[in-house]
């Protein structure tokens, strides 16, 4: 795979997964959520190899560093090939709390709609 010299860090953030897509990257980074050095980076601004970088995502805070630069999207498997994780455990730490307590998979209880079976329970219950 030919490596080029120049790589905008919106492409590179969507190449390896980290953003759906490359518009959401270049938000991310027009709103000041990608840091290089503690600074702001911009979209346009081109990665090398041994940069490092805090990209907060929905889900995660994350610290990767760059090991190869890629410019194409490809499946996951391969897409950690080209970066290291280097998150803080006190990050991940967190993330296994919040989705252990708060995620139960079930409809928030009082909120939106009522579901089918509420709905027959409360029309039983009205009988």
């Amino acid at each position: 795979m030919p490596e080029k010299e120049k790589l905008r860090l919106d492409k590179y953030l969507w190449s390896i997964r980290l953003f759906k897509t490359r518009a959401e990257a270049t938000d991310a980074c027009g709103k000041g959520k990608v840091k290089y050095n503690g600074d702001a980076a911009k979209a346009s601004k081109s990665v090398s190899v041994g940069d490092e970088y805090e990209v907060k995502t929905e889900l995660k805070r994350w610290r990767i560093k760059v090991t190869e630069l890629l410019d194409h999207r490809v499946q996951y498997a391969l897409a950690i090939n080209y970066y290291i994780d280097i998150t803080p455990a006190e990050e991940i730490e967190r993330l296994q709390f919040q989705s252990a307590s708060f995620n139960t998979g079930k409809r928030q209880s009082k909120i939106g709609r009522p579901t089918k079976k509420q709905r027959r329970e409360l029309d039983d219950f009205m009988e």
